[in-house]
């Protein structure tokens, strides 16, 4: 293959989709989200998945903190905050379902508010 052909391969147009942030995002969320509640259903039987499942959401929510935390940011301040605490939430009631307390739903619900937020139809936080 000449140099050309080379360069055309991995500098030519690709045929993927260039996607919006918030479409990422939200992909982001509905994945992990249907794997914690499935994996939930799931978890007297494999409890190995089940802490993966969560533990893939705690990854989510501590990106999202970090991002949060950045001085660039450009969600409004109140906006940020109230996010902040529900990874700060998040992570809390993770430990608790580690331990056999309490029901994945409430993280379900969160996650799900945020995807509407990310969809614009409010309830992000």
């Amino acid at each position: 293959m000449s140099t050309h052909s080379l360069a055309q391969n991995a500098y030519g147009r690709s045929s993927a989709t260039v996607r919006a942030p918030r479409s990422i995002e939200y992909d982001l969320f509905a994945r992990t989200t249907h794997r914690l509640s499935h994996c939930f259903a799931d978890r007297v039987a494999n409890f190995p998945a089940f802490a993966a499942a969560l533990n893939e959401n705690n990854r989510l929510w501590r990106t999202l903190a970090v991002d949060l935390s950045d001085a660039g940011n450009a969600l409004p301040g109140e906006l940020r905050a109230r996010l902040f605490y529900l990874y700060e939430f998040t992570a809390v009631h993770s430990r608790k379902l580690l331990k056999g307390e309490g029901s994945v739903d409430v993280l379900v619900e969160i996650n799900t508010a945020v995807m509407r937020g990310l969809r614009g139809q409010g309830g992000a936080a």
